[in-house]
């Protein structure tokens, strides 16, 4: 997958530049703004910095957005949820805010992707394995314990996706509440809960999911047998 850096703060580009050519990624890296909208490589998604030397990356980001539907995340220090909001509804896909780990940016890329992609290039893509127990069927939206299918809700199943596609990296629950229920949603999150307990009772012994207090959820892969 082709990445389109556009941050100007060397150390924060090269440690995120770094950590997803680790993962697989190409990444081109621009320092400005003028640069990101002059490039003409294509690219499958932007990470797209706010504080830029030449311009606000808001306008950056409308610009961007005019022109196509790549997805864009926004990478930026700034925290104030005016900038959150204005970011979201100038076109950008999802926000992180600075500082933030490499795992989390690759989890909201994939989630992004995820909702971008259309069903027809998932068409070939076969059942993903979990272990020796669990298999999530993406484009059939299905999953199988010990090889017999699993009734997931919905969200249910929509929450399990998420949470496999970076087994053991903790998620905030905003994070997870953006990419499962709505990219802006700011409500409460019980429902959460009750859709992770419903996870831990249906998948027990294939998968754990840890609570970590203030903070969000971690999603294990079980090791060991097959049940018999």
């Amino acid at each position: 997958m082709r990445v389109l850096l556009v941050e100007d703060d060397e150390p924060v580009a090269e440690s995120l530049r770094r950590g997803l050519l680790r993962y697989g990624f190409e990444v081109a890296w621009v320092t400005t703004g003028g640069a990101a909208l002059r490039h003409e490589e294509p690219y499958d998604v932007v990470l797209l910095d706010l504080g830029l030397p030449d311009t606000d990356g808001l306008d950056v980001c409308k610009a961007l957005r005019e022109r196509g539907n790549v997805p864009i995340i926004v990478i930026s220090a700034r925290s104030d949820e005016t900038d959150r909001v204005v970011g979201l509804e100038l076109g950008a896909d999802d926000y992180v805010s600075k500082p933030f780990g490499v795992r989390e940016v690759i989890a909201r890329i994939r989630a992004v992707m995820r909702r971008a992609q259309p069903r027809a290039e998932v068409a070939a893509a076969g059942p993903d394995r979990y272990g020796t127990r669990l298999t999530i069927d993406r484009k059939a939206a299905r999953v199988r314990l010990d090889g017999e299918e699993v009734a997931l809700a919905p969200k249910e199943y929509d929450l399990l996706a998420f949470l496999t596609e970076e087994p053991g990296a903790l998620m905030s629950r905003e994070q997870i509440m953006e990419a499962v229920w709505d990219a802006n949603w700011f409500g409460p999150t019980k429902t959460l809960d009750v859709h992770v307990a419903a996870l831990r009772r249906k998948l027990a012994g294939a998968i754990t999911i840890e609570a970590v207090r203030g903070v969000g959820f971690r999603l294990e892969i079980v090791k060991g047998d097959a049940a018999s």
